[in-house]
């Protein structure tokens, strides 16, 4: 069954004192678009992720949240820039002599250090890699998460799907009654176009004393029923109505076909109005237009 592109899903996996969270939102794209983010030191993981939603989604713009938390002390490192601390104690010993301030003294030293960014250093994270067995426990949690924002991203998706295909059969349906229609009026265009020819003939010539020539007024007849033809387009109006509704039915991602024949659909229709001269056909026409124009705004949901 053939799946919106409009979703939302969010999963959460708690491992190995880590958590990962992860949420999942879609929206209409002509092709497949991933936005990704995650924290910088996740980045080994993007082309995985990727894939995973290559899967799953062959178009649509979504775009996608990784929030990580660790309770472990080993994903944490502290490091200490000695050299720096060496130049920052020389700078201020260096400031107490000019200014005859007395030697420095070792607590509020100390608590100077320790306010500088660039002394001691936080390593957030950036060990949680450092090993294989590391690498696959994250990737595990993650994918955990992932797998679980997936599901319920689908989910949606799914349900918006079988909402959007009972709207577009509804409306394939109704569009089918009106070329039916547009199917049966046509031969009456012609005999209406006829009867109007042969009048309008017998009233110009009987005002001279003629008589119109059937021979001659059976061309002009065959003219105008050539000209006015529909059949051609009636014909593939009815193919590419029975090939969406076959679509509908289908497994695999069928919305850029769909939107093709929808956009052939319109073409056809547009056709056999440049072609009518009958005030019911053009109401009809302009009817299974504006069927036509709801069905592609359907269309473009879909994946």
């Amino acid at each position: 069954m053939p799946r919106s592109m409009t979703g939302f899903g969010r999963g959460e996996c708690l491992r190995y004192d880590r958590r990962f969270k992860v949420e999942l939102k879609s929206v209409n794209h002509r092709f497949s678009d991933f936005t990704i983010k995650l924290p910088r030191f996740l980045n080994p993981f993007e082309d995985r992720i990727r894939r995973r939603l290559s899967q799953d989604i062959t178009r649509g713009k979504v775009d996608v949240w990784v929030n990580f938390e660790s309770y472990t002390h080993k994903d944490i490192t502290v490091q200490v820039n000695k050299v720096f601390a060496d130049a920052y104690m020389e700078a201020l010993q260096s400031l107490s002599t000019r200014y005859r301030l007395g030697d420095l003294q070792i607590n509020p030293s100390l608590e100077l250090l320790a306010k500088n960014s660039d002394i001691i250093v936080f390593d957030k994270f950036e060990s949680a890699l450092n090993s294989a067995t590391s690498q696959q426990e994250m990737w595990e949690t993650l994918s955990c998460a992932l797998e679980d924002a997936m599901t319920q991203f689908n989910k949606m998706r799914d349900a918006e799907g079988l909402a959007l295909i009972k709207d577009i059969e509804n409306k394939l349906s109704r569009a089918s009654a009106f070329v039916m229609a547009i199917k049966e009026r046509a031969p009456h265009v012609v005999i209406e176009q006829s009867s109007r020819l042969r009048e309008r003939m017998e009233d110009v010539l009987g005002k001279v004393g003629a008589k119109p020539d059937d021979g001659r007024l059976l061309t002009e007849v065959a003219l105008l029923a050539d000209k006015g033809c529909i059949n051609e387009e009636i014909s593939r109006l009815e193919s590419h109505l029975v090939q969406l509704e076959s679509m509908l039915l289908e497994q695999e991602a069928v919305g850029r076909k769909m939107d093709f024949l929808v956009q052939e659909l319109n073409r056809e229709t547009n056709t056999i109005g440049s072609k009518s001269t009958d005030v019911k056909m053009t109401k009809l026409v302009v009817e299974l237009k504006s069927l036509i124009e709801k069905v592609r705004e359907q269309v473009q949901n879909i994946e």
